[in-house]
């Protein structure tokens, strides 16, 4: 495997509709794969709108199987098309009334290689989560695939510490974050947790977030997006904070070991000592 990646990612306005959604995705993914891309990841349910700014019971029709649904169908067929890895976040249904806010990943052949489900579900205004999501229970799983060993955190995952580090002791080389995440409520934190988090962990993040206004509530996405490296500075440009962008960098997975060489933070960690994190 070469040790550099051309990894992508998608910034995008809500459609209206869900089939013109994908539709946009498919177009940006295949763009990234002219531009050589082997893996590209896609924002927070991103086939629906951000519905958790309300609480409505009208909101559980854009829930579907993973990996059965016609989403996760079409992103596979996808994949086979355009020889990427593609991780897409959807909202999951696994049963009456079993919701998750989840993340397929899927093979540059199109194989489905798992789920991700998040796990830190928060109920504040404008997020309503616990409305419609149960807290993930499929554990911190990291995937090899065609690209690298890649992991899935969710949007106010983020802010937990113990869930990046699960992925780093699992061999993730690079972990992506969908997000909705709207201004004026964590803009700061935005550009600070995910490179402090990809250098406690040492490995690459790519933080997408979603941008503009949609049409339920009144929340503001910012974009901004980014990869971020194992050093924790940005991988080329922040993406636009009100445009669309397809953001296309290439990752030198060699800096990982090149890091952790010098940092040696999994040689100096201290499991032992730290029985008191896991209580209530």
């Amino acid at each position: 495997m070469a040790a550099v990646v051309r990894a992508a990612l998608v910034q995008a306005t809500w459609t209206g509709d869900t089939e013109s959604m994908i539709a946009k995705h498919e177009a940006y993914a295949r763009t990234a794969a002219e531009r050589g891309a082997r893996v590209i990841g896609f924002q927070e349910v991103f086939n629906a709108p951000y519905f958790c700014q309300v609480q409505e019971p009208e909101h559980y029709r854009w829930a579907e199987p993973v990996p059965d649904g016609p989403t996760v169908r079409r992103m596979r067929e996808l994949a086979r098309e355009t020889g990427m890895v593609i991780v897409a976040p959807v909202f999951e249904i696994e049963g009456p009334g079993l919701y998750y806010n989840t993340a397929a990943v899927i093979d540059a052949d199109g194989s489905y290689l798992g789920k991700y489900r998040k796990h830190h579900i928060p109920q504040v205004q404008g997020f309503w989560e616990k409305y419609y999501f149960r807290p993930g229970n499929a554990g911190w799983p990291v995937f090899d695939t065609a690209a690298g060993r890649i992991g899935v955190y969710i949007c106010y995952d983020r802010h937990f510490p113990e869930g990046w580090r699960q992925l780093g002791l699992a061999g993730a080389q690079l972990v992506y974050n969908p997000s909705a995440t709207s201004r004026g409520l964590s803009g700061y934190l935005w550009r600070l947790e995910q490179p402090a988090a990809a250098v406690a962990n040492e490995y690459f993040v790519a933080a997408i977030n979603r941008v503009g206004r949609e049409e339920y509530g009144d929340n503001d996405f910012y974009g901004t997006s980014y990869f971020v490296d194992p050093r924790g500075q940005f991988v080329g440009d922040v993406a636009d904070d009100t445009a669309e962008e397809l953001v296309v960098r290439d990752l030198d997975f060699a800096l990982i070991d090149e890091v952790r060489q010098q940092w040696a933070f999994y040689r100096d960690r201290r499991p032992d000592a730290y029985e008191g994190l896991v209580r209530p």
